[in-house]
């Protein structure tokens, strides 16, 4: 990936990070966008979120995202003012739920206290 790609990622995420939260969509709870996927050519970006709840609230909050994908669409292209609009898709990022559940493991696994001499 070329550092201008990096860039443009880094950009979109940002820019939908802030655009996220003000969407008015009951369906969409609390979102984390954890990372934006560009293709080469501009013509679509893949943005992977979290969201805090079960796999009702995250099936939900996927559906309202994909309802506004027209508006986020028009925001980022407002604020980045790309030749090309990026077609926006949205995914679950697992890993935040694997890095939670990973912190449960260790420390189930640790010794409670100091260990003894």
């Amino acid at each position: 990936m070329t550092e201008r790609m990096r860039r443009v990622d880094e950009v979109l995420k940002e820019v939908l990070s802030e655009a996220i939260p003000g969407l008015k969509d009951p369906r969409i709870g609390f979102v984390t966008v954890t990372g934006v996927r560009t293709t080469a050519d501009l013509k679509e970006a893949t943005v992977y979120v979290s969201v805090l709840g079960g796999e009702a609230k995250l099936r939900r909050t996927l559906e309202g995202l994909e309802a506004a994908r027209g508006l986020l669409q028009a925001r980022v292209n407002s604020e980045l003012r790309l030749r090309r609009t990026p077609q926006l898709t949205f995914e679950y990022d697992p890993s935040v739920e694997r890095g939670v559940r990973m912190t449960q493991l260790i420390d189930e696994l640790a010794p409670d206290g100091p260990a003894e001499p």
